[in-house]
């Protein structure tokens, strides 16, 4: 019987400070377990400092690890799923390379997947992060949770260990913006949550924006649940039953106080902007919704890759038949 592999994935962009820490203390995990072979890739968003260049003298020198470079950065939500549809190893790990994700877990990791969980999960207890920002991640995860239709995971950032069923279930969603910590709820199977207090980044800075942030939060919301749209319609149905009780109201008043009653601007000029502003509001959700829509039927590939190395000199790994992203150049 072959021995199994496990693979260790790795989404990069400006991480100089941070690769060659994180390819060490993943060996020295990997070395310490020692009962399976191993493949860490990397896949590096087009960085614009000598991230890939420390990634290629490693790679000289192990053949464990692989490289991805990506022609551009295609952003923080398709580079990381590519590099995951790009594994071959019995069970597939995803780590950040800011070492926020403690190597050290894979161990642990590990063992719930020899004794038969699908996933297993890290979950952030506490963090080191603002204490602002923390909170606001916390209330975020709260409400996903009350508006989906299915049982999310608070706290889940995607750092954890997948099993290769797990894996092809993903691919088979066909997602071409993919939320995968939704996906990991959606599909259901044995999961374990080991918890863990997430440390601050020690070197570099953070790639994260409030963009980023809002893009892959309103993908969790849009992506579990239809409570946005079905607000819209809820609104309207209480904006013209409370404007037709005003309207009444008014009625009533101007008919007993004829002479006396004055009905105002200020009154008309509220309502208008109060109901111009949730016609905006849901404008936007709708947007929301549609954009993904847009997203869906343009099939794009998740990125076009510059360059591999050593993909090539692992031949138990065959290529995919129908990869993910195009291969524009090579190198072994």
């Amino acid at each position: 019987m072959s021995q199994k592999t496990i693979s260790i994935v790795t989404a990069c962009y400006n991480e100089e400070e941070n690769v060659l820490n994180l390819y060490n203390q993943v060996r020295e995990v990997m070395a310490g377990i020692g009962r399976y072979e191993y493949e860490h890739i990397f896949i590096d968003n087009s960085s614009r400092d000598n991230t890939v260049a420390i990634l290629k003298a490693i790679a000289a020198q192990d053949k464990n690890v692989k490289i991805i470079v990506n022609a551009r950065n295609f952003g923080h939500i398709r580079s990381p799923i590519h590099a995951l549809f790009q594994a071959r190893g019995d069970a597939v790990i995803s780590i950040v390379a800011d070492l926020q994700d403690p190597p050290q877990m894979i161990a642990e990791m590990v063992r719930e997947w020899e004794k038969g969980a699908y996933c297993v999960l890290g979950i952030k207890r506490t963090s080191e992060e603002a204490s602002l920002m923390f909170w606001l991640r916390k209330q975020y995860y709260r409400l996903v949770d009350r508006i989906s239709s299915i049982e999310t995971i608070q706290n889940f950032t995607g750092f954890g260990l997948y099993d290769r069923k797990v894996i092809d279930l993903v691919r088979s969603f066909e997602d071409p913006y993919p939320y995968f910590r939704g996906m990991i709820a959606e599909i259901g199977l044995p999961t374990v949550k080991l918890m863990y207090d997430q440390p601050a980044r020690k070197l570099g800075i953070t790639n994260n924006n409030w963009y980023s942030l809002y893009d892959i939060g309103m993908l969790g919301i849009i992506n579990n649940s239809k409570i946005p749209l079905r607000l819209a319609a809820l609104a309207g149905f209480l904006g013209a039953s409370v404007s037709f009780l005003i309207a009444v109201v008014y009625l009533i008043l101007k008919l007993v106080f004829w002479s006396t009653f004055s009905f105002g601007l200020a009154p008309m000029l509220i309502g208008v902007f109060f109901i111009s502003s949730l016609q905006l509001v849901f404008l936007g959700v709708i947007g929301e919704y549609i954009g993904a829509i847009y997203t869906q039927v343009q099939n794009r590939p998740y990125v076009v890759e510059l360059e591999r190395i050593n993909f090539e000199n692992s031949p138990s790994f065959p290529k995919p038949d129908a990869p993910a992203g195009i291969l524009a150049t090579s190198s072994s």
